[in-house]
Order: C-alpha cells, then structure tokens, then sequence
C-alpha cells in the first residue's frame, strides 16, 4: 500500500496484520481523489487547504493521500491499538506530524474541535456507523458548512442521511466496497 499522488507519491504505508483493519486499496483511493478532482462540485478546492477529518482512520491511507495533495491538516481517530500503531508509522514515515492529530478513541464518542470540509469514513462494514457517525459530528460542529463527507462501505449497504441535512452526490461501486459522497447541506 503506497500514497497514490501529490507530494508524498509512492511512500509506503504500513498496515497491521491480521483482518481487523481494511485499508483502502490503492486503486480505489485514486479513484476517489480522481472523482473529486474532476466533479463539478468538488475540484482541487475539495482538497487543497482543506481541514480533514479520517474516522475509522485504520492506516489513515485517506487523510496521508488529502495531505499529500495538500490539504492543510488532518485529525485522524482510530481505537483500534494495532491499527494506531500503524497509523502513527505512516504520519512519522511522511513526517507528517505538524499537520496531523492522531486521537485514540470512539468515533461515536468524539468531542468538539475545529470543523472538517473534507471528512473520510471507512468504518467496519455491516454496522450502519456511517449515519451514526454523520449525526455525531453534526452534533458537536464538527462538520463545515457545505462539507464533503465520504464513506466506504459495503457493496451491499445505502447509508440514509438525508435526515441528516446530507446531499447525496456520487457513489461507486469497487469490488466488494462502495464509495459514497455527500455535501453537508446544514
């Protein structure tokens, strides 16, 4: 696994063993960064200077790619130990450590803090924590107006999020998982 573009292409990133972490795959990152770079409401705004938040983060391989590509900081929240291990290898290995917030914890328990524009969910699937984590985040401001919110999921899942003030704008299927963006409309 390896930063797919910008300033740190090509730098490896470790992940743990085992089947408890599910990083994103390479081709599905570049995907994603290439749908955002080229939809007509996102462009390289979505990205560069952007505040981000990586939930779920695992190997943080979404919130190491935005950073890469110049968003301005990211938070990373991740509980699982292996995983936070893992995480914090791949910030120091791009030294990543002025833009980057590692917080170990719930997701579903996080506090207030500064407002993402760019938000990345990769929870485990089959658990419906992407509207439970949306609903959080409205809750204690942690989502800027208009901000993009990208969830993977299983191929199979529809995450409902128009009750949360959610637009839906894109979502792709790649393999067995499902890309899903939305802009917060609140």
């Amino acid at each position: 696994m390896r930063i797919v573009a910008g300033a740190w292409r090509g730098r490896a990133l470790t992940a743990p063993g085992g089947t408890a972490t599910r990083p994103t795959a390479d081709r599905v990152r570049q995907a994603l960064f290439d749908m955002l770079l080229h939809a007509p409401w996102a462009g390289r705004v979505a990205v560069e200077d952007a505040v981000v938040l990586d939930l779920f983060a695992g190997t943080g391989a979404l919130g190491l790619e935005a950073l890469s590509r110049g968003a301005a900081r990211a938070t990373f929240v991740e509980h699982d130990r292996a995983a936070l291990a893992a995480l914090r290898r791949n910030v120091a290995a791009c030294r990543a450590e002025d833009r980057a917030r590692v917080t170990a914890g719930d997701v579903l328990a996080l506090g207030p803090g500064e407002a993402a524009g760019l938000v990345f969910l990769d929870p485990p699937y089959g658990q419906d924590l992407v509207p439970r984590a949306v609903a959080r985040l409205a809750a204690v401001g942690r989502l800027a107006a208009g901000a993009l919110v990208i969830a993977e999921t299983g191929r199979e899942e529809t995450p409902l999020l128009a009750e949360l003030g959610m637009e839906p704008l894109a979502d792709r299927v790649h393999g067995a998982a499902r890309i899903w963006v939305w802009r917060a409309t609140g």
